[in-house]
């Protein structure tokens, strides 16, 4: 159980159909068979609000703990649900058309209260990458500046307007898209920066969303040779989440990888080494391992052979224990 607490999961992963739209009795017995943490639910699952709220109250009734029920809702080019015009939410432009803190703090409050009406109760955003360099096409427009501290306090208003709306809310992608060489949705993604430089940059709008009160951070699969002296992605190194993220910046919320079904882990590690290895470098949360029961699988036979201890899983499940706590997800 405490194993399955780090991991979120798409629906379809969770009951194996094909296409996810109703939570009934395949749902139930899959959320007692994989008592997960938590589910990310993406456009094809989102037809109409009665739908979906539906869908969302049944899934959340079959959990014994409260599940994070998340979505990927930027604004502008991802928007799960604004995208939808049957939902009657807010549409937003893309973050780089944001003009100030006020403007910043009103996406964020804004789409909050939008998403928690239909039972979401975590968004994978705000993007605290920095749109750094103009060759760099992964993140464009999805940044709010390409200045490092302009991001930074677009990024911190933007925080307080989702702790306004009550739903949680995640400062991605540690250490930072914005001057990498690609996209680790098909292959590794790789920056020359030092430590020096990513203090000094990537790492001020991250800082300034911490401080603010984000409640997750994203790490990618973001490969930093001249930070942690190897090809391992930042979503598997000690180095960038535990010393870094949790030293140098001080972030005690959850961390979560981006989702390690990408290219960047499938093509170089199993279902089983990633999900290891990401939690011995730190990571709370699990997104959408490549196959959830491998991923567990190896977990636990790391606990059996001592490469990972059961403190170190209790230490992320109480950190998902008490957000859910202090998010209501959990009743008292």
């Amino acid at each position: 159980e405490k194993v399955y607490q780090m991991l979120v999961i798409t629906p379809e992963q969770l009951t194996g159909v094909e296409t996810a739209t109703r939570s009934g009795d395949a749902t139930r017995e899959a959320i007692e068979k994989y008592p997960v943490g938590g589910l990310v639910y993406f456009a094809q699952n989102i037809e109409d609000p009665e739908q979906i709220t539906e869908m969302i109250s049944n899934v959340q009734s079959y959990s014994k703990l409260g599940l994070f029920i998340a979505v990927d809702e930027e604004g502008g080019s991802v928007s799960r649900i604004a995208s939808n015009s049957a939902m009657g939410t807010t549409v937003f432009g893309n973050m780089a058309t944001v003009a100030d803190a006020a403007e910043a703090k009103n996406v964020g409050k804004t789409i909050g209260a939008d998403i928690a009406k239909f039972g979401f109760n975590l968004n994978f955003a705000p993007v605290a990458d920095v749109n750094a360099d103009p060759d760099n096409d992964v993140i464009g427009s999805r940044a709010f500046s390409s200045d490092f501290e302009t991001a930074a306090e677009l990024v911190a208003a933007c925080v307080e307007g989702y702790k306004e709306s009550g739903v949680l809310c995640t400062l991605k992608h540690f250490p930072g898209h914005g001057t990498t060489d690609a996209d680790s949705h098909s292959g590794s993604a790789n920056t020359s920066r030092t430590l020096e430089e990513m203090l000094a940059g990537e790492f001020v709008p991250f800082s300034a969303g911490i401080d603010a009160g984000a409640d997750l951070v994203m790490v990618g699969h973001i490969t930093c040779r001249n930070v942690v002296g190897s090809s391992t992605p930042a979503s598997l190194s000690k180095m960038i989440v535990t010393d870094i993220l949790r030293g140098n910046l001080k972030f005690n919320g959850l961390v979560i990888t981006d989702a390690m079904n990408m290219d960047a882990i499938t093509d170089n590690y199993s279902a089983a080494s990633a999900a290891v290895q990401a939690v011995q470098a730190g990571c709370d949360i699990l997104l959408m391992p490549e196959d959830m029961e491998a991923a567990v699988g190896g977990i636990l036979s790391a606990l059996e052979d001592g490469s990972l201890t059961e403190e170190r899983i209790n230490e992320s499940v109480l950190r998902i224990l008490a957000a859910k706590l202090e998010a209501g997800i959990i009743a008292e």
